[in-house]
This record gives C-alpha cells, structure tokens and sequence, in this order.
C-alpha cells in the first residue's frame, strides 16, 4: 500500500517534500501532481525505478521517457539546445511543453529513444514539482499517469474535450489513488483536482520545429511557429 502525503498546493511543508525525497533516493516510484496531468516518476538515476515505471505503464525499453528539470540551465546539462531551440524555449518555460531534444551523455540510456538518442524535457510550472525537483537535486521521470474512470465520467469527459488532448484519467483524486495504491510506492496529494490535457510536445531536434502533439501551451506556441 501507497504511503499518501499531503502537501500545500502553494507553500509545500519542507519537511514532507524532503521525506519523499529521501524515499526517491532510496528507489521510490511516486504518483505526483504537475502542471498538466498526474505523473508516475522516479529519479532518473534509480535504474530499479524506471524499470518499475515501465512495467506499470507497460512501455518496451526502446519507448524514451519524459522527464522534468527544474529550469533551462538544467535542460542544458542532458540535453545539445541549438541557439534557436534556446531563444524558443526561453519564451516557453516554465511551462506545460515538452522538449525533444538530443541527448547528453548524462541521460541514461534507459531513459532515452535507442535509435535516435534523444529524450523529452519539460521544465514544469507547478510548485510541488518544482520543490521535488530541487530537493532531489535531480531529475524526475514523468510519465502520465492514465486511467480510465468510471463509465459516466468517460462520457461526460469525451463531450468537453477535443481529441487530440484526450486521455485516459480519472476526474477524481481519489479515483486516481484508488487505481495505483498498490503499484506505487508514494502519492503526493496537493489538494487539487488532476488536470485532464497533456503537455504539447515539440520536437527540436532539427529545423522546422516538428509539432508532434497539441495540448496545454499550445496556444503560446502557435504564434512563435508562424
């Protein structure tokens, strides 16, 4: 059973944020709030962890995984950010992208697309992640966490969302706990209803930028892609 804690949505307690960083060190797999949907994550560096995170997400190791930073400076320790890819991100983050870039040799390869060589960042703008992050001194994983709720909940969430930001969540936090209690080491709980839309994700590995999904932010990327 999942150890639940409870932190402010504004002002995180330090002592429960560096509870839960002491469990990360230690190989925790945790469900978390972000600024987009729910995430099940890790530290990037616990090789234990992110297989876990794979199982419960059911990805093949040659699937790459998302994981958060805490600031631009950082993204630029994992990641080669041509200048144009800095001028765009500095206008973005923080904020609901994701970034798919190439990576450096500090990404571990489980984390990383095998063919390519490159990994999906996101500086998140969300002040329970951002705590993690830097008490963790690390990056986390960040994987959505996607369920499907109850039947009338589908329904009625299929009639207000658009398509291509559809997922599969629950509308309650309970619901969500109820589903991953027992695959789960942590759930962080901040008080806040799960959002429903994913990250728009923009590939900068070369030029143009390639849109590879619209979701949250998308409305601040479309103008600087024109």
């Amino acid at each position: 059973m999942a150890q639940v804690y409870t932190v402010h949505p504004d002002s995180p307690q330090s002592r429960t944020i560096d509870q839960i960083r002491d469990a990360l060190r230690s190989g925790a797999v945790m469900l978390y709030p972000t600024d987009t949907v729910y995430a099940i994550g890790c530290d990037l560096y616990s090789k234990s962890a992110v297989q876990r995170v794979r199982q419960i997400k059911q990805h093949a190791n040659d699937k790459p995984l998302t994981f958060l930073c805490p600031s631009l400076s950082d993204i630029a320790k994992y990641a080669y950010v041509s200048d144009d890819a800095y001028r765009l991100m500095r206008r973005l983050i923080p904020g609901p992208l994701t970034f798919i870039l190439p990576a450096t040799k500090l990404v571990p390869k489980l984390v990383l697309s095998p063919k390519r060589k490159t990994t999906g960042i996101r500086v998140p703008d969300h002040t329970v992640a951002q705590a993690l992050l830097k008490a963790l001194d690390n990056p986390v994983i960040s994987t959505s966490a996607a369920i499907f709720g109850s039947q009338e909940n589908q329904s009625q969430r299929k009639k207000n969302q658009s398509k291509e930001n559809r997922i599969k969540v629950p509308i309650t936090v309970a619901e969500l706990f109820d589903a991953f209690e027992k695959v789960v080491d942590i759930m962080v709980d901040n008080g806040q209803p799960p959002s429903e839309r994913v990250s728009t994700v923009l590939d900068l590995c070369g030029e143009p930028v390639q849109v590879l999904r619209q979701g949250l932010g998308w409305e601040t990327v479309a103008p600087l892609l024109d």
